[in-house]
């Protein structure tokens, strides 16, 4: 049944992926990230990893896909079509596309995976935060902190730009 459902999950990833990817709508493309994000939250679920799936759906399904929606509602273009691509430019990335997809098939079957004992020690959450918030060495309070002051510089110059210039 696992197999059944790592499938379907995989197969909306990729679908809509490339739905995202090949959409000429801005609004759509973002709506089709969302479903790929949370897709890839599914299987953050389905792998127990509760922590990793919740992160991916308040981080990126959650606050990134939000932020993108009210910037293309900021910039007045919810129906905007996207430019076209010249062929050159589309051969080149289809043929970067694929030296890359080959790349990741052959690390994947070159690689050898070992299986992981079941009855090792699980990761708590509390634990997590406690190593994510701490001051000693290891301890992430100080980015946390860089990052909080760069996205309020990011929301002031947000709300800057959208306000516009007063004509004088």
């Amino acid at each position: 049944m696992e197999r059944i459902f790592f499938y379907l999950f995989a197969s909306i990833i990729i679908v809509f992926a490339l739905a995202s990817v090949m959409s000429h709508k801005i609004l759509r493309a973002v709506i089709y990230l969302l479903f790929s994000l949370l897709g890839i939250a599914a299987l953050y679920f389905m792998m127990d990893y509760t922590f990793l799936g919740a992160i991916q759906m308040a981080v990126y399904a959650g606050g990134i896909i939000i932020l993108f929606i009210f910037s293309v509602l900021l910039v007045h273009h919810v129906e905007g079509e996207l430019e076209q691509p010249t062929m050159m430019r589309r051969l080149l990335m289809g043929s970067a596309s694929l030296l890359g997809f080959g790349v990741v098939i052959s690390i994947i079957l070159n690689h050898n995976f070992v299986t992981v004992n079941a009855s090792a020690k699980s990761t708590e959450v509390s634990e997590i935060g406690k190593g994510l918030l701490s001051y000693e060495s290891g301890g992430f309070i100080l980015p946390f902190e860089v990052i909080s002051i760069l996205l309020l510089a990011a929301m002031i110059g947000a709300i800057i730009i959208s306000k516009g210039r007063k004509n004088v």
